[in-house]
């Protein structure tokens, strides 16, 4: 692009020498005379593409010189020897005395200050974006920092409720639940180790790792809690930011009241518009008054856009609460 930029300003700069061109051939009475002062010609509009090019490259690579005022002095210095050295050749190759003239001088000038105006935009356009990849990676690193939060969400009380859970079985002497608790409660912890650095998923995955999720559940809440989940196995690989589930899994624990008299059905389904459908009724507690955010849906809304650029849907409507995740 700088190349593209140097012929094309190279051409603007020594315009009306390409205007007096014509004419000044016309004054030239022998044929080795016009190819000399064509000649000439080339090498000073060469010389200005070389002159601009380098301009622009310091301008715009040079980040210690990325103020104006020191980019403006360096500038101004190489343009000067730039100058010198055009004065000496041209005295070399040519009998032309054009080298003092006023429109060479003013050629030099306007070769100055257009890198330098052009190389400082440049920098600043390389710098805004700069800030701007800079503020995307924090964005990044942030919502990592929270994916990985609502993970260790499942260490602490969960774990707890699922080791009374088990402790329950192993009571009750129910060999072949407590096997399988086992299995599915590894399964979870194993999808939490091995997920946590991760960005998208499979669908699939997240499926795995709310069989293993859900029946845990459904042991703590015996028959009060129960999953539909009706998912085409077409749709299984298609990609869903990891780790979607949960928070929507820990709502419908958090925010509801489970038991004989409010029964918990949850529906998984796509829909038409290839939206995952996580859908329940809703059973307030009596004492809830916390807000479905924090570390929950919004956080999940944030994954989702900066993921997958969409976003999530949310209705709540005549007792029934809907999510809906954009696959």
């Amino acid at each position: 692009m700088l190349i593209i930029i140097s012929f094309v300003a190279g051409a603007f700069i020594i315009y009306p020498r390409i205007f007096d061109l014509s004419s000044e051939l016309s004054r030239l009475s022998t044929k080795s005379e016009s190819i000399e002062h064509i000649s000439f010609f080339i090498y000073r509009y060469l010389f200005f593409c070389l002159l601009i090019w380098i301009l622009l490259l310091v301008n715009v690579r040079e980040r210690s010189f990325r103020f104006f005022p020191a980019g403006l002095l360096k500038t101004a210095f190489i343009t000067a020897v730039a100058y010198g050295v055009y004065v000496m050749i041209s005295r070399l190759i040519s009998k032309h005395v054009d080298i003092f003239t006023g429109l060479l001088l003013f050629q030099f000038v306007v070769t100055f200050l257009l890198c330098a105006f052009t190389g400082y935009v440049l920098s600043l356009y390389a710098e805004q974006r700069e800030r701007e990849m800079e503020i995307e990676q924090l964005k990044t690193e942030n919502l990592q920092s929270r994916c990985e939060a609502l993970a260790s969400q499942i260490n602490p009380h969960f774990f707890f409720n699922s080791l009374n859970s088990l402790s329950a079985l192993v009571r009750c002497n129910r060999k072949e639940q407590t096997l399988e608790y086992i299995n599915k409660l590894s399964g979870v912890f194993r999808y939490s180790l091995q997920s946590d650095k991760k960005g998208l998923v499979e669908l699939r995955e997240e499926l795995d790792f709310l069989d293993s999720f859900r029946y845990l559940q459904e042991i703590r809440y015996a028959d009060n809690l129960r999953f539909d989940i009706n998912i085409p196995e077409s749709k299984k690989s298609k990609l869903i930011p990891v780790f979607s589930l949960l928070p929507l899994m820990g709502n419908i624990v958090k925010h509801n009241m489970i038991d004989s008299e409010n029964l918990m059905h949850v529906s998984v389904f796509v829909n038409d518009n290839d939206e995952l459908v996580f859908s329940n009724p809703v059973h307030h507690k009596l004492d809830n008054t916390e807000e479905l955010n924090g570390l929950g849906l919004s956080s999940l809304a944030d994954r989702f856009e900066l993921l997958l650029n969409k976003k999530i849907r949310i209705e709540d409507r005549n007792g029934v609460f809907r999510v809906f995740l954009p696959l």
